[in-house]
């Protein structure tokens, strides 16, 4: 059965770093994009990132600004993100999902390339 599983949200201070991680079961990553999603209180869910599954190149939405950065392991079915210089606007849930192309979204956000979803970890950042 596919499963995501994210781990790694917590509590940090403005300007500090938190690292997420996501593991997929159920399936074998290495053919499929990783994307990572948030949905903060009251607002629309964002696309964050998508890294892809041949080259390991990710992409960012614009808000991230080069703070934070995706990597995977696709023979451990784990991806991670690396999220540093985190600021009170970075709060919300976040979300790894598996893509069900080959390829990322042309749209960070486009959650419609994504078919399965993790229960999503919660980052807080505050002093």
């Amino acid at each position: 059965q596919l499963r995501l599983e994210e781990s790694g949200g917590s509590l940090v201070q403005p300007g500090g770093s938190l690292r997420l991680s996501c593991k997929i079961s159920g399936f074998t990553l290495e053919t499929r994009p990783i994307g990572w999603f948030r949905q903060a209180p009251g607002k629309e869910r964002e696309g964050v990132s998508c890294i892809t599954s041949s080259s390991g190149r990710a992409f960012y939405g614009d808000f991230v600004k080069g703070r934070f950065s995706a990597s995977r392991d696709n023979a451990k079915n784990t991806a991670w993100l690396q999220m540093n210089s985190l600021k009170p606007e970075d709060t919300a849930v976040y979300y790894c999902a598996l893509g069900s192309y080959g390829f990322c979204p042309g749209l960070i956000s486009d959650s419609s390339y994504f078919g399965s979803w993790g229960q999503g970890t919660q980052v807080i950042v505050s002093s």
